[in-house]
């Protein structure tokens, strides 16, 4: 089981909402053969909140949706192994909950739906996966729709393909 430290500090999500987001990360750990009681905080912030974050460790100075910080970083932002032996601490994912909301609107899918997708794809970063590259993206993507389909996450309307 992952050591999952959840935070709403827009204090608005319904508490299943919350427990939603920890079973499909739980999930995706245990898919992903993630190493019992790694350590996985997320926060659920506003679009100024995850701006301010976006500014200051990404010199981007706008609102986006999902950000990760892998603990167990290298020099050039590369983590060490893959899956052999994760560390511990994996690291922290900061979710926007208004952007998940415009978003789950523009993607004709459920906010829930949204959210979840964000945390995997944010805890897949924790991991190791990125999508620099086409190549990326397709084994990231992929992997994210295999998690939620599998969890019984279905995706409606047209999504993030």
């Amino acid at each position: 089981m992952l050591e999952l430290d959840v935070m709403d500090e827009t204090n608005t999500l319904a508490e299943q909402t919350i427990e939603l987001v920890g079973k499909v990360l739980q999930f995706a750990a245990e898919q992903q053969k993630v190493k019992d009681g790694s350590e996985v905080s997320v926060t659920f912030v506003t679009n100024d909140a995850i701006q301010e974050i976006n500014r200051t460790y990404r010199k981007k100075d706008v609102p986006t949706d999902v950000i990760s910080f892998a603990m167990e970083e290298m020099g050039d932002g590369e983590i060490v192994i893959k899956d052999a032996d994760i560390p511990t601490l994996l690291g922290d994912i900061v979710i926007s909950v208004d952007r998940a909301n415009e978003q789950a609107e523009s993607y004709a899918h459920t906010f829930e739906r949204e959210l979840c997708f964000l945390a995997v794809h944010g805890f897949l970063h924790l991991l190791g996966y990125d999508h620099g590259t086409k190549e990326e993206e397709k084994v990231m993507f992929g992997l994210q729709e295999t998690i939620l389909q599998a969890f019984g996450l279905k995706r409606e309307g047209h999504g993030h393909s």
